[in-house]
């Protein structure tokens, strides 16, 4: 606890920051200079086909994963009121969802159509991961629904004492769930992409279109030892413990004692 306490926030933020710009520029790198990779079935691919497959990384990746981390650093550090942080975490989930949605879209638009592109680890983890993401993010409004709901029964004057402490224990009993789903899913998603950068360079390299040791086999090797990072540092950031002020710590000893 000390060791973490002695640990600077700022100083992690700035790390992780740094190592999502050091991911969004190795995969727009090898999204736009090495872009012929991302579509091999024939000598003289489709250009809407070349877009659609290389909007996938760029959307999966940046849109989904960096984002997706950079609500979980904005609801976890951003100064300001507890509302503006909800507020602002939950337009960054619900873009990264949106930008999830339409990264699997575009790989499953191609000619081949869905069940051809439907049969690896990396696909199936693909769906699951946004899956349980939208569901986070629908179940995240759906709670602050209810709370809004509570709240405005609670003005009327109806029960104001025990929807008020209903309200203080749906969100407590919610809360560590919410969380912990939250880090499982942005975990699954960085270990998607790591399994996609995966098949992606194995098959590439399996048809001689890549040599092993070439610049983007270490663009893409690098791109996935950089998403390790980043993630280790966005969950660190999630968990680790906040300085507390004297008031804080009186507010809290306050609340305690009132609950």
């Amino acid at each position: 606890m000390a060791a973490a306490h002695s640990f600077s926030p700022f100083s992690l933020l700035v790390l992780a920051r740094l190592s999502a710009s050091i991911v969004a520029f190795l995969v727009l790198t090898w999204a736009l200079y090495f872009k012929t990779s991302f579509y091999r079935h024939s000598s003289f691919p489709q250009e809407e086909d070349l877009i659609y497959a290389v909007l996938h990384p760029l959307l999966m990746v940046i849109g989904f994963i960096l984002i997706s981390g950079e609500a979980i650093l904005v609801h976890r550090w951003l100064p300001g009121s507890r509302n503006l942080k909800k507020s602002v975490h939950l337009c960054l989930q619900g873009l990264a969802l949106a930008c999830g949605i339409f990264g699997i879209w575009t790989k499953f638009h191609s000619r081949d159509g869905v069940v051809a592109n439907f049969y690896s680890l990396h696909s199936w983890m693909g769906i699951i991961c946004v899956s349980l993401f939208g569901a986070q993010v629908r179940a995240f409004m759906s709670y602050d629904a209810r709370i809004l709901r509570e709240c405005c029964q609670w003005l009327m004057g109806f029960l104001s004492f025990w929807h008020r402490g209903e309200v203080r224990m749906t969100r407590i009993r919610i809360l560590p769930w919410h969380v912990f789903l939250g880090l499982y899913t942005y975990g699954l998603a960085v270990a998607t992409a790591e399994t996609g950068l995966l098949e992606k360079l194995t098959f590439l390299q399996t048809n001689g279109a890549v040599q092993k040791r070439c610049t983007e086999s270490m663009i893409v090797n690098g791109m996935g030892l950089s998403l390790a990072l980043l993630s280790g540092m966005v969950i660190f950031a999630a968990v680790l413990p906040k300085y507390q002020t004297p008031h804080s710590k009186s507010v809290y000893s306050s609340n305690k004692l009132h609950s």
